[in-house]
């Protein structure tokens, strides 16, 4: 009997293999520029691996641009925001060829309550002012808020939902509860309280100092109030955002790419900024489209109410609370300013819903 261990034939006949990169299966150890060239190998996967994840947000924004080229019902709605963006921005282009008065705030009582003519396409007011400028110069304010309050919100809602994301921890700990109870406050209530709460400071400094600052805001813009408005839509804006970008990131931080980016030793910022938000923002840019339409309705909702933008600013919502009480004898002072918010929040919707089936695949 032949000496040392006793092998079976199965064993015998396996070919001998090393769990060592370096080692190969015959034996030979992989030593100079043949070890060297494994490495770079390995390496240059793993760079191509993390270049396809990076890749992967520029593929599926064109993909998704390629998309909303063809889907008709994004063309129209790109198409009515630009003319109220245009409007918002020069309200003059659409007054200046226009035969009636092109001045929103020259008034005459002679013209109070007429009805749309020829002359006048949209009628007068109460005060005599000409109706039609004075919808178009209404577009300005809402287009202001509305972007405004949603790019702030979706600034705090990404920074703060990406950390939380990433990190865990106590960290997504405590932004979870924060957002769970703004979540609980409704939009129409919670403004009510906390813009009445905020134009009488009563000596809070805080609250002093808020309102210097909303004065300031309101002189610049020219319209009284638009400053805690727009600042009150805001903090009750972000929470279903942060929502969003949280879970979005956290689905990604776990792909591959985001592994590759690490052992390579990119830091949490450059993976956060380069390799998950491209790939993680996408539910956050749908809702904030949505948004904007919704907090341009809020706004009008505020201002009809009584709490939100005040005279002489000109809002659709204003328009329509001073029109509240004379609905059956001058119907034309309701119809024409909601005719253009409705429009407007409408457009913003169905603007919405055409990116979320672009970049949604499962949807096309």
């Amino acid at each position: 009997m032949a000496d040392g261990p006793v092998r079976s034939p199965a064993h015998a006949r396996r070919p001998a293999q090393r769990r060592d990169a370096g080692i190969p299966a015959g034996g030979q150890v992989l030593v100079g520029d043949a070890f060297s060239e494994g490495v770079e190998a390995a390496a240059a996967r793993t760079a191509t691996d993390r270049a396809r994840g990076a890749a992967g947000g520029a593929s599926l924004w064109g993909d998704a641009w390629a998309e909303l080229r063809r889907d008709r019902l994004f063309v129209v709605a790109a198409g009515l925001i630009a003319v109220l963006t245009v409007m918002a921005a020069f309200p003059q282009l659409f007054t200046t060829f226009y035969p009636g008065n092109p001045d929103p705030r020259s008034c005459s009582l002679v013209d109070s309550l007429q009805r749309p003519s020829a002359q006048h396409w949209f009628g007068f007011d109460l005060q005599g002012c000409d109706y039609y400028t004075r919808t178009v110069y209404g577009a300005r304010v809402s287009m202001v808020i509305g972007v405004s309050v949603v790019g702030v919100a979706a600034a705090i809602a990404v920074v703060f939902g990406s950390l939380a994301g990433y990190y865990g921890g106590v960290l997504d700990a405590i932004v979870a509860r924060i957002t769970d109870v703004w979540l609980a406050v409704p939009v129409i209530l919670g403004g009510l309280v906390a813009i009445t709460a905020l134009r009488s400071p009563d000596g809070h400094v805080v609250a002093e100092t808020l309102a210097r600052l909303f004065g300031a805001i309101d002189r610049v813009t020219g319209a009284r109030g638009l400053g805690v408005v727009a600042f009150v839509l805001t903090i009750l804006g972000w929470p279903t955002m942060l929502r969003l970008m949280r879970s979005s990131v956290v689905e990604k931080k776990e792909a591959d790419y985001v592994d590759a980016a690490r052992a390579l030793g990119a830091s949490d910022l450059r993976i956060i900024v380069w390799h998950i938000l491209p790939n993680a923002v996408a539910p956050v840019v749908v809702y904030a489209t949505l948004s904007v339409g919704l907090i341009i309705a809020a706004e009008a909702t505020l201002s009809f109410l009584g709490v939100g933008l005040k005279l002489p600013a000109i809002s659709w919502g204003l328009m329509i609370h001073s029109a509240q009480y004379r609905v059956l004898a001058a119907p034309h002072l309701v119809l024409f300013p909601g005719l253009l918010l409705s429009i407007t929040v409408f457009s913003f919707v169905l603007m919405g819903d055409a990116i979320r089936d672009a970049l949604d695949p499962r949807l096309r």
